[in-house]
């Protein structure tokens, strides 16, 4: 007879964030960094939830009042705790095109070398709801 941990598994994720206007938060990633929309729920009328893909990144964004609503959860959205990370093949080039859409810098490109093998450039923002998001490139 196999342990719990041989019986259960685990595949595939998201990252859900609990924002106040999911389709200001959704828009601004599928315009600014081409992710696709691939659901969305309500169909029609202002949306609870909608996720977003970018290769094999997932993403959702559902209403801090539905997760309260629907799941009662003790939602109390504040400080980020958490950040998306975007890899790009030029952090430089994004920072230009986030700065033209008037983003909110939180740390503007810089190198960052974690070791001799792995040198990077990085850059911090804000989304329009103060989540953090980091591109980041190798160099």
């Amino acid at each position: 007879m196999g342990t719990d941990l041989e019986l259960l598994a685990f595949h595939g994720g998201q990252s859900n964030y609990y924002v106040q206007d999911v389709e200001r938060v959704a828009a601004f990633y599928r315009d600014s960094f081409g992710f696709q929309e691939t659901y969305r729920t309500p169909k029609e009328g202002t949306p609870e939830h909608i996720e977003l893909r970018l290769g094999a990144y997932l993403i959702g964004f559902s209403s801090v009042e539905a997760g309260r609503r629907i799941h009662q959860l003790p939602l109390d959205p504040g400080k980020p705790r958490g950040e998306i990370v975007l890899w790009t093949n030029d952090v430089d080039k994004a920072h230009a095109m986030l700065m033209e859409k008037k983003t909110p810098c939180i740390r503007e490109p810089h190198n960052f070398d974690v070791n001799e093998q792995l040198r990077l450039r990085v850059a911090w923002y804000e989304d329009p709801e103060g989540n953090i998001l980091q591109t980041v490139c190798q160099r």
